[in-house]
């Protein structure tokens, strides 16, 4: 069962001006796709073949001797992800059980906006920043590198990708401002609401 590369779901200059379809060429085509090929050649001929992606990561997580297959697949899934959070005209005040959902266990909207756009600003060198839910309570999390919370049993319901890639072209050293822009001008709360289920 190989591992492939999705189509984006959109066009590569949709999310213009907030992020360039450059950007996405550069992201989607060139460094997930170098993910999906790496993952490839490392489970060709083993058992995790067979596999589909979801299950390699979880049955290589901690294996310290299948961390090349680990941080491909990983990274291939949390890409995947990572583009569905996102949508022409996304952003700001969420809709649906989401919504409610961020008022019962944040507070308010703003006050899961604060510690999302801190997970992103505060996590060190490369890394994602997740909203999840953990024992039917949204939490934030952040992961290093390619690490991904579904591994300790947490759903993953939104992600930002603070790897450089995902917005030096963009934003440079700015990582606050894409973060900004990514939850007032991109999230998907549609998709968000649909992982929610």
């Amino acid at each position: 069962m190989a591992i492939t590369l999705p189509d984006l779901p959109y066009a590569k200059n949709a999310l213009e001006p907030h992020i360039s379809a450059r950007t996405l060429e550069f992201h989607h085509d060139k460094h997930h796709k170098a993910y999906v090929d790496n993952a490839n050649k490392l489970i060709e001929g083993t058992d995790l073949a067979q596999l589909d992606l979801e299950a390699i990561i979880k049955k290589v997580a901690g294996d310290a001797s299948k961390a090349g297959v680990f941080n491909n697949a990983a990274q291939v899934w949390n890409h995947s992800f990572y583009w569905n959070c996102m949508k022409p005209g996304g952003g700001g005040a969420p809709t649906g059980d989401i919504a409610q959902k961020i008022n019962a266990d944040f507070g308010s909207y703003e006050k899961f906006v604060e510690e999302f756009k801190n997970a992103g600003v505060t996590q060190f060198g490369s890394g994602w920043a997740w909203l999840v839910l953990a024992d039917g309570k949204l939490k934030i999390v952040k992961t290093p590198n390619a690490e991904n919370p579904m591994v300790q049993g947490m759903k993953p319901l939104l992600v930002v990708d603070v790897w450089e890639h995902a917005y030096y072209l963009d934003y440079q050293n700015r990582r606050p401002d894409y973060l900004t822009t990514f939850v007032d001008k991109l999230i998907s709360w549609d998709f968000v609401n649909s992982c929610l289920k």
